[in-house]
């Protein structure tokens, strides 16, 4: 059971009540304990194999553990391949006469090596159960399935050898949580750099398959390391990232420690179930590490839940990614701002990379505002996008485009070699013939 335990004593009296046929408002009653607490010790003796009478005879130390003691969900790969068509399955069963067997039928002919008709059949009840909203839940009803992500930087640190120098590297973990089903994301990335912040989110949104509608940080200025000075701030960076994706993102309210817990309470599972298990293993790269991480999330998220009767990846496909929104079909970069003057070689000199681009000559000595890429650089003067180039981080160079320059200036430009070499000759020609006249 979630939160603290009972003393077995006292769930042994509640036992020995619903035997005698008390209700389970009564035994809250009489024993002075929350109605929610008595309908999960109930129903979790009821799924027990052994009988109440049975259950009652057991030591407190083994009836502790079957009351509270989870079992692990699904690690078998073929449950990979059901879970995605499961939301299919639950769409057909609805259309006349279709029935569960017949769906079966239909997927072991696709998967000869797949799950028997009874292990099917269970997988998909599994699911129906996990859609239905399950009235013991308190906290968690509070929130609507698909619209919120709350995440965090865990507190400490993991680390991998470099294969050339055998130096230690730190690297920083990226904990993210869906707070209506508590389906976890874990990620490695080398700092709490905006680059590096924004990496670990997107890639978060594509293991979820989808966006929620909101993000939740705990402090967003303190979220990433700001250490460049060509950095824009990070809550300009999110908000970008935001408008991308078609969510928005929102700082924990304030005086809410369950806002933050929620998110806390999973970097602590991170720990126990990821730093704890992965201690003794070696990494010499960072992939190699998020491929542990990522492993050991799954067996996490697939972790039968001790409230429940199934897991948080159950719960997650049934009730939140057919909520997301969908991804969109290109990847967010993050932009970059900067205010320049056009200079009288027609150029604005981005300092990032020291080089320059070329703007209409006729707004020479004007004020720009530019904003770049990774790709591309765009260039506005009043409002109006005036120029854009591929960008280039080629130190000390020009990026033009001929349209933009003075004519004079372009006909400067266009002088081949040919042309000073003709005006030598002409200009010989001249003293040559000023010295016959003489």
């Amino acid at each position: 059971m979630a939160g603290k335990v009972k003393d077995m004593s006292k769930v042994k009296q509640m036992l020995r009540l619903h035997q005698n046929g008390v209700s389970n408002r009564q035994i809250a009653t009489e024993l002075s304990i929350n109605k929610e607490t008595v309908n999960r010790y109930i129903q979790r003796a009821k799924r027990d194999q052994l009988t109440i009478g049975e259950l009652l005879k057991l030591d407190d130390p083994i009836l502790q553990y079957r009351m509270t003691g989870g079992n692990p969900a699904y690690v078998d790969n073929r449950f990979e391949e059901l879970k995605e068509k499961l939301p299919y399955y639950e769409k057909e069963l609805e259309r006349k006469h279709v029935t569960l067997k017949t769906l079966w039928e239909e997927y072991i002919i696709d998967n000869p090596a797949g799950y028997s008709l009874t292990q099917f059949r269970y997988h998909f009840r599994q699911h129906a159960k996990a859609k239905r909203k399950n009235p013991s839940s308190i906290l968690k009803d509070l929130y609507v399935p698909g619209e919120k992500l709350f995440i965090d930087f865990a507190g400490d640190t993991m680390e991998y050898i470099d294969r050339e120098t055998g130096e230690l590297i730190k690297v920083q973990v990226f904990v993210a949580c869906m707070p209506a089903t508590d389906y976890g994301f874990a990620m490695a990335v080398p700092s709490q750099k905006s680059e590096d912040f924004i990496h670990a989110l997107t890639s978060c949104f594509h293991a979820l398959g989808g966006v929620p509608k909101i993000i939740v940080s705990d402090n967003l200025k303190a979220a990433v390391t700001k250490t460049d000075p060509y950095e824009p701030q990070i809550n300009r960076i999110m908000e970008d990232m935001a408008n991308h994706y078609g969510c928005v993102v929102v700082p924990a309210r304030p005086r809410r420690p369950k806002d933050k817990g929620l998110v806390e309470n999973h970097v602590k599972i991170v720990y126990n179930r990821v730093y704890a298990q992965l201690r003794n293993r070696k990494f010499f790269s960072l992939k190699e590490l998020n491929c542990a991480i990522e492993e050991k999330m799954l067996a996490h998220n697939r972790k039968r839940m001790q409230q429940y009767p199934y897991s948080r990846e159950e719960h997650f496909l049934a009730t939140e990614k057919d909520q997301l929104q969908s991804l969109p079909h290109d990847k967010f970069e993050v932009r970059h701002y900067a205010d320049l003057q056009v200079g009288l070689n027609s150029c604005i000199y981005l300092g990032r990379d020291k080089h320059h681009y070329s703007v209409p000559y006729i707004h020479i000595g004007e004020k720009s505002h530019v904003i770049y890429t990774r790709s591309l650089v765009k260039i506005y003067v009043k409002g109006e996008c005036v120029a854009m180039h591929p960008r280039d981080s080629k130190r000390g160079g020009y990026t033009l485009e001929k349209s933009h320059l003075a004519s004079n200036t372009q006909a400067y430009r266009d002088r081949s070699p040919q042309h000073y070499i003709n005006r030598v000759h002409a200009g010989e020609c001249k003293i040559n013939s000023v010295r016959s006249y003489f």
